[in-house]
């Protein structure tokens, strides 16, 4: 084979390969960059108990993700009376325990609807990365695949009432920190390989919020990490340097919280924030290079649109060809043009929801507080394909990897499909 030929041949084959990659893992809450979207076809749109693939129960409780690399799915979960908090990793096919690996904590003051396991973790090649956070300390662990600490990070004491939900996100070789709540709040970037901090930008702990970044790659410029938060609105952060390159104040002063990760669409960043009963809103702007000198590019946004009825408090948005979909807490399910906010139609289903929906080759799941996992489908006009009652109930963003759902329930998780491993 020619040198050339060659070559070429490698780079389709690498590319083919990530896309694989991005397929299979589920790395982070929400998926690859948090976006939700899976195109597995072995996830049924029905099931009961006789069509579980294989279930884990778990210890005390929960409310975050499981994510999944390669052949392991790692979740964590809190027994608050044995005073241990838990990373559990799963052979994938078959959710037999590989490893688990123990935290001891004191319980402290949370809302009534958090945990003390709700912050979902973030794996790559390398590491999976937990954030265990408490009033007496708090801090990010990395441990290796076959279950070691490799490295440890002091976050200091979580010092709001509320309890912690963020997660972290791994992206090349950086760990990237959203840690909003009063004293000592900051977003950090640390060394994935090592947990030494490679920087911080201070913020005024205002308010607790609980958003995890994303990633925003614009067509015509370097990559960016997305940050929201109530009070400080979005921004746009250089992840090598932490240069806040833009910054956009859209969510006003009224009393609420950034609980809904960003979700980036074409050229637009949307975030959302709001009271659980008052004032909602889900905003997409447009960061816009304004000035351009020698040494650099002086960044600004501006607002696209904003939607505010039957916007989420807690469940993060969802975009999915040209459109953007929203599931507010009490079920009310919506569809807009994701380009402009306007709105296509809009569907009530019921129910209390905490966890954020996913695409599954072309159906929207979400599940409520009781265990029923909603199944919507987007193919014409909308319609419930199916209301699968789960044992129990949970708050637990779903996950979907490896050819199968995976249902994390209060104490247990539960894996749906057929496994492709």
């Amino acid at each position: 084979m020619r040198p050339k030929l060659y070559a070429l041949v490698a780079m389709m084959l690498s590319v083919v390969l990530s896309s694989l990659d991005a397929q299979e893992n589920w790395p982070r809450f929400r998926g690859p960059n948090g976006s939700g979207i899976s195109g597995i076809e072995t996830i049924p749109t029905e099931w009961n108990q006789g069509n579980f693939h294989w279930k884990f129960d778990l210890p005390g409780e929960g409310n975050s993700s499981p994510v999944v690399w390669d052949r392991q799915v790692f979740v964590t979960s809190a027994d608050a009376e044995g005073g241990k908090r838990y990373l559990y990793a799963l052979d994938v096919a078959t959710g037999r325990q590989n490893w688990k690996h123990e935290f001891p904590f004191t319980k402290y003051k949370r809302h009534k609807n958090n945990s003390f396991a709700s912050s979902t973790p973030a794996v790559d090649e390398l590491y999976v990365y937990t954030i265990w956070r408490s009033a007496e300390g708090s801090s990010v662990v990395a441990l290796t695949h076959s279950g070691e600490t490799s490295w440890t990070y002091d976050l200091g004491p979580w010092t709001q009432g509320q309890g912690g939900a963020s997660s972290p996100i791994a992206y090349r070789e950086w760990i990237f920190i959203a840690n909003d709540h009063r004293e000592g709040s900051a977003l950090l970037a640390l060394d994935r390989k090592t947990g030494k901090e490679i920087w911080r930008i201070p913020r005024e702990g205002k308010r607790a919020c609980f958003t995890t970044p994303c990633v925003y790659s614009p067509p015509n410029g370097s990559p960016e990490i997305i940050f929201t938060h109530c009070y400080e609105g979005i921004i746009g952060v250089d992840p090598a340097t932490g240069l806040q390159k833009w910054h956009i104040d859209v969510f006003g002063r009224h009393s609420q919280r950034a609980v809904g990760s960003p979700v980036i669409y074409e050229e637009l960043v949307i975030g959302s924030s709001g009271a659980a009963g008052g004032k909602r809103n889900v905003v997409a702007v447009r960061p816009l290079t304004e000035t351009k000198t020698e040494e650099k590019n002086i960044l600004s946004a501006e607002e696209e649109y904003r939607v505010f009825k039957s916007s989420p408090h807690v469940p993060t948005p969802i975009v999915y060809q040209n459109r953007l979909y929203l599931w507010e807490d009490k079920g009310v399910v919506s569809a807009h043009n994701a380009r402009t906010g306007e709105l296509i139609w809009r569907l009530r289903v019921g129910g209390t929801y905490f966890a954020s929906p996913i695409v599954v080759n072309d159906r929207l799941f979400n599940l409520d507080v009781t265990g029923k996992v909603f199944v919507i489908s987007l193919k014409g006009e909308p319609e419930v394909l199916a209301e699968n009652q789960m044992p129990e109930g949970g708050k637990a963003t779903l996950a979907a990897a490896a050819g199968m759902l995976f249902v994390r329930t209060d104490s247990a998780l539960y894996a749906i499909g057929e496994s492709l491993q």
